[in-house]
């Protein structure tokens, strides 16, 4: 799971509208949350919100923000790539001439750099308030108390979790879209990877707290899921029951007034023909899959300890590809891994070619200190780049084809958001469509403007590079249709 699968305002921190902020009131005191990386890190950030909330303060209006009127901000770290680090350290930096200018305001430092960092952090910025882990979400309120009473940086990580974070308050980014994490940590031992050391090893909820969870999301207005985990279809295993993530599928698929239910991210090597038949034939799954190939070559998935090889990866995806032929499904890919040839890169290029992703998120392997791949031996920084460029540009021309499939094909969008600031003039709205495609919409002449929450079936008239454009004509016959 990374931020790149996630537009702009879904990948947006924690923000008030106004309607929740105590009418003006800064309660304990006004917060605002930067989040960096991955839906479980978004996700985290709504428990985040939740917990300051209960403890009685308020988050900040998007003006509030904008004007840096908070006294409490809190950035939830990333530790996936190489520049995390730097990343956290510049970003506590800017904070800091916020503070010059507001010495009342607290800033807070949580997720996964701050579960690898923390004494470092607390040491080199002794203006942080608290430091706390991806496993202490619950103990911010207390460490910014503390901290008011001592004026010290208060630290809180710990590496067994005692509770789930869904255990927590939540303060929901999104009304119609919501995330529902099903499991946390990592039992898999990728070289290259981070993850089981900031998350733990993997740990899955009950079905029951899963399924009770979604239902009262739906309740209060969701419309639409994202099941999260690390690994999300070895779901179950830790208690024996294989089929438990193609079970929770089917049962979600049970819940009256969800439309839409999506995950991320499975493992190819777990990825099993009951989930496959789960998603085929369970109405309200969407079949959109992010499935993470990282390479195409044999040799190279074996020393990043991937537990499949390429021949099995194309073998799931042409059985996901025959029970579901519209599925659109995005992949990641690592360029430059050490030890990686010429014929090693290659291979990479055949799979790709082969497997025609809709989308890649591609990287340039960056070794993280603690993994086994930042020992072995790296490749020149030249040489990595000009295969990245090879690969990116074979993707794109695939991706275009892609988006060229659907035009002149009827889509039906659930509207996420509307673009920009004049859209009462322009009309354009926008939202996804059922595998997943970002689409924007412009609404005809004459008809009424959706809402978020809504859907809207539309014709496709045009394809960018990574989204669609429907700017359907009524006369001459194309569709607009819009279900409340």
């Amino acid at each position: 799971m990374n931020e790149d699968m996630m537009t702009e305002v879904e990948r947006a921190s924690i923000a008030a509208d106004g309607t929740d902020s105590l009418l003006g009131e800064r309660g304990k005191g006004v917060f605002h949350i930067h989040t960096l990386g991955c839906q479980m890190n978004v996700h985290d950030s709504e428990r985040i919100a939740g917990v300051l909330e209960a403890d009685g303060y308020v988050p900040a209006t998007q003006e509030q923000i904008d004007a840096h009127d908070f006294d409490v901000i809190v950035l939830n770290t990333c530790a996936v790539r190489e520049n995390a680090a730097e990343r956290m350290y510049g970003t506590i930096g800017l904070f800091n001439r916020i503070k010059l200018q507001r010495p009342n305001l607290q800033i807070a430092v949580g997720g996964c750099m701050a579960q690898l960092d923390r004494e470092r952090i607390a040491k080199r910025k002794p203006w942080v308030a608290a430091v706390f882990g991806t496993k202490n979400i619950e103990d911010l309120p207390k460490l910014l108390d503390q901290n008011r009473l001592t004026d010290k940086p208060q630290v809180r990580v710990s590496d067994q979790l005692q509770e789930f974070p869904s255990q927590l308050p939540a303060a929901r980014a999104s009304r119609v879209s919501s995330w529902v994490a099903i499991s946390v940590g990592c039992n898999n031992t990728c070289t290259f990877c981070i993850v089981p050391t900031t998350r733990g090893k993997e740990k899955d909820r009950r079905p029951g707290d899963v399924l009770a969870e979604i239902r009262k999301c739906v309740a209060d207005g969701a419309k639409e899921v994202t099941l999260l985990g690390q690994n999300v279809n070895s779901y179950g295993y830790g208690i024996g029951d294989r089929y438990a993530f193609s079970k929770l599928l089917r049962a979600c698929g049970e819940i009256e007034g969800l439309e839409r239910v999506r995950f991320t991210s499975p493992h190819p090597a777990a990825f099993t023909d009951d989930v496959i038949a789960a998603m085929a034939e369970t109405p309200n799954i969407m079949h959109q899959l992010h499935f993470p190939l990282q390479s195409g070559s044999d040799r190279i998935l074996r020393a990043m300890r991937r537990s499949y090889r390429s021949a099995k990866f194309l073998d799931i995806l042409g059985r996901i590809r025959a029970a579901m032929p519209d599925a659109q499904i995005s992949t990641d890919i690592i360029v430059g891994f050490p030890g990686e040839t010429e014929e090693d890169f290659q291979a990479t290029l055949d799979v790709v070619r082969k497997a025609r992703f809709s989308t890649a998120f591609m990287f340039i392997y960056s070794p993280r200190p603690g993994t086994p791949a930042a020992s072995m031996e790296q490749i020149p920084r030249d040489v990595v780049q000009e295969r990245f460029d090879r690969l990116v540009a074979l993707q794109e021309e695939i991706t275009q084809e892609n988006m060229e499939s659907f035009v002149g094909r009827d889509v039906e969008v659930m509207i996420t958001g509307k673009l920009g600031k004049k859209d009462s003039d322009t009309h354009r709205v926008s939202g996804r469509e059922k595998t997943g495609v970002l689409v924007h919409i412009g609404v005809p002449e004459g008809q009424p403007v959706p809402e978020v929450g809504d859907f809207v079936t539309v014709t496709v008239t045009h394809a960018g590079r990574h989204n669609l454009l429907a700017d359907p004509d009524i006369a001459a016959g194309q569709t607009y249709s819009v279900r409340h």
